[in-house]
């Protein structure tokens, strides 16, 4: 507890922490820029797959603006245009240089950023050049927790305290950490030794986090597909997919159980390597994943509000400040299936096997609506398979499901909050035929939803002296019907009286009284 002075009232508050968003910019980049084939990479024949990522390096601050260096990296996994026709994979970096606004920014603040490749397209000019093409979304902010002090008393036990029970949430931790997930992958014995990784993918499937006692668990699993050419006779295209399941326990000073997790993973780097075994022969691939957390941890109090004070015998004014509390609504953990079925346009040649499929949730937009949260998005879905073409059978597709879903919050309103989180959680493309695939899609919605109330906190407390003329004309006892709405302390504070010569007066067994009942008043007297 602690106690602040007004002129000459006390009061006691409590404090409590809350996070606020100082400042947000949203920046869209275009990239549009030429790439040439590095000499030691072959003709470019076809096109199989793409991929991006974005790679901050540094971010630099001053007042009001935050610069962005880093680079767009592209992928690109390829049919050489020769007699062999093999597949090759090459990799281009385009920079990055972009300076966002921030009002407000000052040096020591520490900025958050995310990113999303909205769209990345990769056109071939001829066989020594491509064009690539990308819009990326960049959101950046600070937070920063602010010490509120909330009144729940005065010190002065000749005034009345008007108090409401509530609950409220404060932020009880903030912090960012990395963890990481490592793991050597041995090859099956009738896989041969790996000669050249062309090409991979590492993703996070299936999130679960929970708040323990100072620390913060966290399971899933890395889902990771390779393509690789074997060190044989043939030189022949192996691949492999494993999932690893991971669980990690993060030092989370101040956490608990009962406390409100909203934690953002992502996974800004991802390697995979090629390692020897015991044989000394390159038949192990060890993926590393670095990913890293915004940890929020939200904790519900429940305590008396001081929300008015007054004195028959002085004048006090509480001056007060508008904030808008927070108090938990729900947490609503929702799935999501969405199951579609895609023609494969292709006129090389039918289907013959899928090798691989990968996704990412993309959420376009969310609205409440009664009793819920509607989520409406994509799911990017890349597919890579084999068709009837013995010397080079690998082609790629990519597609995009759409889907609607709606995550129950019971009383949800316009005037509540919400985090949400989308992750995938399974992934299934199976062929139906020879020319069409279904897709089954899990994903996880989860939602923390807080409901805002506008209150007028307690700053300080003004006392004046009476004004004694207006206090002579009031009739020294009145009759009093009252109103939907008042409370035993409202009509004391507005006739000048107490609660308890209310009581006494009337003969109430209680402090409650109903609409449209008659009491009888006597305003205290004056000293």
């Amino acid at each position: 507890m602690n106690k602040k002075r007004g002129l000459s009232v006390e009061l006691i508050t409590k404090k409590m922490q809350m996070l606020e968003r100082k400042c947000e910019a949203v920046n869209q980049i275009t990239f549009d820029e030429d790439f040439n084939v590095p000499d030691v990479k072959p003709d470019i024949g076809r096109m199989i797959q793409k991929k991006g990522e974005i790679q901050i390096e540094d971010i630099q601050i001053s007042q009001g603006k935050a610069f962005l260096s880093g680079a767009l990296m592209v992928s690109l996994l390829y049919v050489s245009d020769s007699e062999e026709r093999k597949i090759y994979s090459l990799r281009g970096n385009l920079p990055l240089g972009e300076t966002m606004n921030l009002e407000g920014l000052e040096n020591g603040d520490k900025v958050q950023l995310k990113w999303d490749i909205e769209d990345l397209s990769v056109q071939l000019i001829h066989s020594r050049k491509i064009n690539i093409k990308a819009l990326v979304t960049f959101t950046a902010y600070v937070e920063e927790v602010r010490q509120l002090e909330l009144p729940i008393g005065v010190e002065d036990g000749e005034i009345s305290q008007k108090k409401q029970d509530c609950s409220v949430m404060c932020t009880a931790v903030h912090k960012k950490d990395i963890m990481r997930v490592k793991e050597d992958i041995d090859l099956s014995s009738n896989k041969p030794d790996i000669y050249e990784l062309l090409w991979n993918t590492v993703e996070i499937r299936g999130l679960d986090i929970r708040a323990e006692t100072d620390k913060i668990g966290v399971k899933g699993e890395l889902f990771l597909f390779a393509l690789y050419r074997g060190n044989d006779d043939t030189n022949s295209l192996q691949w492999l997919e494993h999932s690893v399941p991971f669980y990690q326990e993060m030092e989370c000073p101040g956490c608990a159980a009962d406390m409100t997790p909203n934690v953002e993973i992502t996974m800004p780097q991802s390697d995979l390597k090629v390692k020897q075994d015991d044989d000394g022969e390159e038949r192990i691939l060890g993926v590393d994943a670095v990913l890293e957390l915004e940890m929020k941890l939200y904790e519900e109090e429940e305590l008396s509000l001081l929300t008015d004070v007054y004195t028959p015998v002085r004048d006090c004014r509480a001056v007060r400040e508008n904030y808008k509390l927070e108090s938990l609504l729900v947490k609503n953990f929702s799935k999501c299936k969405v199951n579609d079925r895609v023609k494969v346009e292709n006129s090389q040649g039918k289907i013959l096997q899928i090798c691989h499929s990968d996704g990412t949730v993309k959420v376009d937009s969310t609205q409440i609506v009664e009793n819920g949260i509607l989520v409406e998005g994509i799911v990017q879905v890349r597919i890579l398979y084999i068709i009837g073409d013995d010397e080079m059978p690998f082609y790629s597709m990519e597609t995009m499901i759409p889907f609607s879903h709606v995550i129950e919050a019971e009383s949800i309103t316009e005037n509540c909050v919400y985090h949400l989180r989308a992750d995938l959680e399974q992934l299934s493309t199976t062929m139906i035929d020879s020319d069409e695939i279904e897709v089954k899609i899990v994903m996880n919605l989860n939602a923390v939803v807080f409901r805002q109330t506008d209150t007028g906190i307690i700053q300080r407390i003004e006392e004046q002296e009476l004004d004694r003329e207006k206090l002579r004309s009031m009739p020294g006892i009145v009759g009093y019907q009252v109103q939907p709405g008042d409370s035993l302390w409202d009509i004391a504070k507005k006739f000048y009286t107490t609660i308890d010569t209310i009581v006494q007066l009337n003969g109430l067994e209680s402090e409650r009284v109903k609409p449209y009942d008659t009491l009888i008043l006597m305003k205290k007297v004056e000293r």
